[in-house]
C-alpha cells in the first residue's frame, strides 16, 4: 500500500514536471521578442563604463533583476488567483507598451535631427572623460537606470508567461513563472557579460605578446564583430517587439485574430507579418498620442 502511494506520488511529480517543462518552453517562445530587446538594452547600458568595471556593473544590474522578479512573480500569482479576468487587459497593456517602445526607437532613429544625436553623444563622452565627474555616482545612475528598464521588461515577460499558464493550477503557474524568471535572468545577464567582453577579448588576442597571424586575425575579427552584434541585437529586438506586441494585441481582439487567421489559412507566415504590421501601426499611433499629450501638458 505504501509502495503504491509512493509510486503514485512519483508519477504525479513526473507529470507536474512534464507540464512545467512544456509550458516553460511555450512561454519562452512567446517571450523571445522581449528577451532580444532586454539583451540589447542591457548590453547598451554599460556603454561609457570603464572596461574594468563592466562585469561589476552587469552583476549589480543582474542582482537588481532578481529582486524585480521576486516582486513580480508573487504579484502575478496574486493577480491570477484573485482577479484572473485582469490577465488579458494587462497583457494587452504590455503589448501596447512594447509596440510604443519599438515605434519610439524607430522614430528617434530616422526622424530626430542628426545634430541632436551628435550633441547627446558628445555630452555623454564629455561626462565620461571629465575627471571632475564622480564615476561611482555615474555607475550608480547607470545601474539604477538599467534596473528600471529591466523591471518594465521583466513585467512584460512575467505577464506573457502568466497568460500562457493562466488555465492551469497555482502550483504549476508558480513553477513555470519561477523557472522562466531564473532562466531569463541568468541567460540574459550571462550573455550581456559575454557581449561586453567580446571587444576586450579581441584586443587581447590582437595585442598579446608573440601574437601569431591567426591570433591577430581573430582579434581583429572580434573587434569588428562586437559593434555589429550590438547593432543586430538592437534591430532584431525592435522587430521582435512589434511581432510580440502586435501578436498580443491581435489575440486580445478575437474578431481581428479570427480575420487574420482566415487570411493566413494557406500562408502561415502571413499571420506573423500581419501581427508585426499591427504592432507597428499601433506603436506609431501611441507615440503620436503620447507626443500630443506631452505638448498639451507643456502648452
Amino acid at each position: 500500500m505504501a509502495g503504491t502511494s509512493l509510486l503514485a506520488l512519483i508519477d504525479d511529480i513526473a507529470t507536474l514536471l512534464d507540464d512545467v517543462a512544456l509550458m516553460t518552453k511555450a512561454a519562452a517562445k512567446k517571450t523571445a521578442g522581449v528577451l532580444g530587446d532586454d539583451l540589447a538594452l542591457n548590453a547598451e547600458q554599460v556603454t561609457g563604463v570603464s572596461a574594468a568595471r563592466e562585469i561589476p556593473v552587469v552583476w549589480a544590474v543582474a542582482k537588481g533583476s532578481f529582486i524585480n522578479k521576486l516582486i513580480l512573480v508573487p504579484l502575478a500569482l496574486l493577480i491570477s488567483f484573485f482577479i484572473p479576468w485582469a490577465i488579458t487587459p494587462l497583457l494587452m497593456l504590455g503589448g501596447a507598451f512594447l509596440c510604443f517602445e519599438g515605434a519610439e526607437k524607430i522614430i528617434h532613429k530616422f526622424f530626430h535631427k542628426p545634430e541632436e544625436k551628435k550633441l547627446a553623444r558628445e555630452e555623454k563622452l564629455k561626462a565620461v572623460l571629465d575627471p571632475q565627474v564622480n564615476m561611482v555616482s555615474f555607475e550608480r545612475e547607470k545601474v539604477k537606470g538599467a534596473i528600471r528598464t529591466d523591471f518594465i521588461l521583466s513585467a512584460e515577460i512575467i505577464a506573457i508567461t502568466l497568460g500562457t499558464v493562466a488555465a492551469v493550477n497555482l502550483t504549476t503557474q508558480f513553477l513555470v513563472l519561477a523557472t522562466i524568471a531564473i532562466v531569463v535572468t541568468v541567460g540574459v545577464y550571462g550573455l550581456v557579460a559575454g557581449l561586453v567582453k567580446v571587444d576586450d577579448l579581441g584586443l587581447y588576442l590582437f595585442n598579446k605578446p608573440n601574437a601569431t597571424t591567426s591570433s591577430k586575425w581573430a582579434g581583429s575579427f572580434l573587434l569588428s564583430l562586437a559593434p555589429k552584434m550590438m547593432k543586430f541585437l538592437s534591430i532584431a529586438g525592435t522587430i521582435a517587439m512589434f511581432l510580440v506586441g502586435g501578436g498580443i494585441l491581435v489575440h486580445g481582439i478575437p474578431a481581428l485574430h479570427h480575420l487574420f487567421e482566415t487570411w493566413a489559412v494557406n500562408f502561415g507566415l502571413l499571420l506573423t507579418v500581419l501581427n508585426g504590421l499591427t504592432g507597428l501601426i499601433a506603436g506609431v499611433i501611441l507615440v503620436q498620442i503620447y507626443n500630443l499629450v506631452k505638448k498639451l501638458k507643456h502648452s
